[in-house]
């Protein structure tokens, strides 16, 4: 018997243990099977672990050892220790959005293995902008929602409830000047937000809503912020100190009138990049992922 033959033998007896029985793929690393669904999710987020066919992939024989040594059932309970009762495990049925945020929630950020771990949203209050539909007319809308543990409550206020925390300071504002995303066209001067992860471009200042907006991830997932532009970028715009935000998806060209603002954006981007992400945080960068 080959070695191929041996490795696919054993395998097979691997898939007949309890827990094992989910067709598709392994995970080395977690040493888990997963469903074909979640592979791609798993693929796109390789420091998690290789993602290996089970059908059309050759196992090394120390690859087998691994998963045999481990498995979806001992690495449950390894990974899921502390899930909270509350907390939605979505199946294969669910969009991708949330099954994403399990696995990285699960693997990535490893936020349910140790039961002593205080979670971010567990914290007794939590205050936060989201989109709410309305009664009436079904339209979405941003407010401000306040979810207090003591009180058992969530409570969201309206625009006029919101005037105090739209006065709220920015990390950072400011005019730039920003092309777009085939950077052959006119750089346009346009008014920047930098709120926490989220830089905000406006046509005028007290516009109320953005036209547009660049997710700030963290700089170990491909997130970068560096001075001035690349060489084929069209310079035809009146101010001279370039910044380049590089995101997963695309690059993003600015300029700024003076060297000391291009510096100052620097150190905020930089800032924002350096800090580690929330969970919350994640949700927001996989959201944004998904509308653009």
């Amino acid at each position: 018997m080959s070695s191929n033959e041996r490795s696919d033998r054993e395998l097979r007896e691997i898939l007949h243990k309890p827990g094992n029985d989910t067709p598709g793929v392994g995970v080395l690393l977690p040493g888990v099977f997963i469903c074909l669904d979640c592979s791609g999710v798993h693929r796109n987020i390789p420091d998690i672990g290789k993602v290996k066919s089970l059908s059309l992939s050759r196992w090394e024989d120390h690859e087998v050892e691994f998963m045999a040594e481990r498995g979806n059932e001992r690495m449950r309970g390894k990974y899921e220790a502390a899930v909270p009762m509350y907390y939605y495990k979505p199946s294969h049925r669910d969009c991708q959005v949330l099954r994403e945020q399990w696995i990285r929630a699960k693997y990535q950020r490893r936020e349910f293995c140790d039961p002593g771990n205080k979670l971010t949203y567990e914290e007794e209050t939590r205050d936060g902008m989201l989109m709410k539909r309305g009664r009436d007319n079904g339209q979405f809308l941003s407010r401000r929602f306040v979810l207090s543990e003591r009180e058992g409550t969530l409570k969201y206020f309206t625009k006029t409830d919101l005037m105090p925390k739209l006065t709220r300071g920015f990390l950072k504002e400011g005019y730039m000047e920003k092309t777009g995303p085939k950077h052959t066209e006119g750089f346009k001067k346009r008014w920047f937000t930098l709120d926490h992860r989220r830089l905000m471009y406006f046509k005028d200042p007290l516009d109320a809503f953005a036209k547009g907006e660049v997710f700030l991830g963290n700089k170990e997932h491909g997130y970068s912020a560096t001075a001035g532009l690349p060489a084929t970028a069209h310079r035809n715009g009146a101010w001279q100190h370039g910044i380049t935000i590089e995101t997963p998806e695309r690059s993003f060209l600015f300029t700024c009138e003076t060297e000391s603002d291009q510096q100052d954006w620097l150190q905020h981007f930089a800032a924002v990049l350096n800090a580690t992400m929330s969970p919350q945080e994640y949700t927001m960068e996989a959201l944004f992922k998904h509308r653009h």
